[in-house]
């Protein structure tokens, strides 16, 4: 299998190549030459496989000759071990259409251990073959900073340092990130918003003076690899509700996009999905692009869902590339016009090739609260607020009554109690496997939103690459 970026001028990568190199060296997205393809049969075959053996089945495709099946199964084995359910990704029924697809039960609570867990032992097995030393260089708008620092905190090879917006995320999400104290993990706390700090990490990647010291590495879904460890629950949830003699339809919290293009993934793998349905809160760039073609980034506004507190998602970038016929010149001189003016019109092509399978929703507070209510007075469930979002979506689509809809849990209810306890009454308990979390010394460096102070910051402290 080979990797191309979506703006065509970087190199054309093996598996383990652009699992290393997380961002395009032109400033584009890795995505593979072509969609490997499951039959029926194939699909039909995976019913009733434990999680670890389906995510090595699925994944196999995308690896090509970077593991035999015998590493990858393993490594899968390793990586969802640490999971607190059997299942790793249990369904739960709400009613009769309503589906909850529980992404929180790795070690951070949130849905970023599914595929953070196995990214962080690639990137050991590919480190120790190259005797290379990578340094990560993180943005993290509340999940994927705790949940990458526990995947490769203490391992060596690697130092990672990750930003997030101070102020911005809750308690709980900063403190899984903070307490972990391991000689190889920097957590920076940035002025300014998450795409700020996003903003940053891509200018890093692109920086000579970085570069010809460091080997940058990404742990954000620009990483392919990350992305594709998510397909997985996509295909073990519809297995469960009928596939592939069954269509099955989805509802996701969105921010980056990442999770709901995993979704995009299967569905061109050959996984019958009905509808993907892209739930947005009030930064609602994402609903506004597919609804009306409008991609233009507004000002942040800081909700009580801070995960999804973007204006720039840098995964959509992939799926413009692939409905507009990726052509890769056609993508730079697209993205080169939004990153100047912070706003672009997709292409006719691009917005059809979006509502193949794509619609999508916004919610407001109100709207959040309700879904929230609904949960636990209907259903005795509490869900965060960013699943809550995603269920809002849900109830709300316009979908046939034989079709099951899924909405995609991605946080446990205990990293955001108070919103939960607003809403619902009810202040939901962290998990004793957290252990004691606010016991435990915060330890992170607050850098103004500049560039150059954060890069300094980075290379005082980093392991030069070989």
């Amino acid at each position: 299998m080979k990797y191309v970026s979506t703006r065509g001028a970087a190199p054309i990568l093996t598996f383990e190549g652009a699992t290393l190199a997380g961002l395009a060296d032109d400033g584009g997205l890795y995505l593979p030459a072509q969609w490997p393809q499951f039959s029926e049969g194939e699909i039909a075959a995976m019913a009733g496989l434990p999680y670890a053996e389906l995510a090595a089945r699925v994944m196999q495709p995308f690896v090509g000759d970077s593991l035999t099946a015998d590493e990858l199964a393993a490594l899968c084995k390793q990586a969802y071990g640490r999971f607190s359910h059997a299942a790793v990704t249990p369904l739960t029924q709400f009613d009769e259409q309503q589906w909850l697809l529980e992404l929180f039960h790795g070690p951070t609570l949130a849905f970023k251990d599914v595929a953070l867990q196995l990214l962080g032992l690639l990137f050991e097995k590919f480190l120790t073959r190259s005797k290379d030393h990578l340094t990560i260089v993180g943005a993290t708008s509340g999940d994927t900073g705790s949940a990458a620092i526990d995947a490769v905190a203490g391992r060596e090879r690697i130092d990672i340092f990750m930003l997030h917006p101070k102020g911005r995320v809750s308690d709980v999400q900063r403190r899984q990130m903070t307490t972990v104290r391991a000689p190889n993990v920097h957590n920076i706390a940035i002025e300014g918003s998450f795409d700020d700090a996003q903003a940053m990490v891509k200018r890093v990647f692109r920086d000579p003076a970085m570069n010809s010291r460091f080997h940058i590495g990404a742990v954000n879904s620009i990483n392919w690899a990350r992305l594709m460890a998510q397909v997985v629950y996509y295909f073990a949830a519809a297995l469960q509700l009928g596939a592939p003699r069954r269509k099955v339809a989805f509802s996701v919290p969105t921010g980056n996009f990442g999770d709901v293009f995993a979704g995009y993934v299967a569905a061109r793998m050959g996984l019958p999905i009905e509808r993907l349905i892209v739930a947005t809160n009030i930064n609602d760039i994402l609903h506004r692009a597919l609804s009306e073609g409008d991609y233009s980034a507004g000002t942040v506004t800081p909700t009580a869902a801070p995960s999804m507190d973007i204006q720039v998602s840098s995964n959509f970038e992939r799926l413009l590339f692939d409905c507009g016929g990726r052509d890769g010149a056609a993508m730079a001189a697209q993205m080169a016009g939004f990153e100047a003016d912070k706003a672009m019109r997709l292409t006719n092509a691009q917005r059809d090739g979006a509502a193949g399978l794509f619609t999508s929703a916004r919610a407001d507070a109100s709207d959040m609260a309700r879904a929230m209510r609904w949960a636990s007075e209907a259903c005795g469930e509490i869900i965060d607020p960013h699943t809550a979002i995603g269920l809002h979506a849900a109830r709300e689509a316009d979908l046939p009554r034989e079709i099951p809809v899924v909405t995609l849990a991605t946080a446990h209810p205990a990293k955001f109690p108070d919103a939960v306890e607003r809403a619902t009454g009810q202040r939901p308990q962290l998990p004793t496997r957290v252990g004691d979390l606010f016991a435990r010394e915060e330890a992170y460096t607050e850098l103004p939103g500049d560039y150059d102070a954060v890069t300094a910051f980075i290379a005082q402290r980093a392991t030069p690459g070989s």
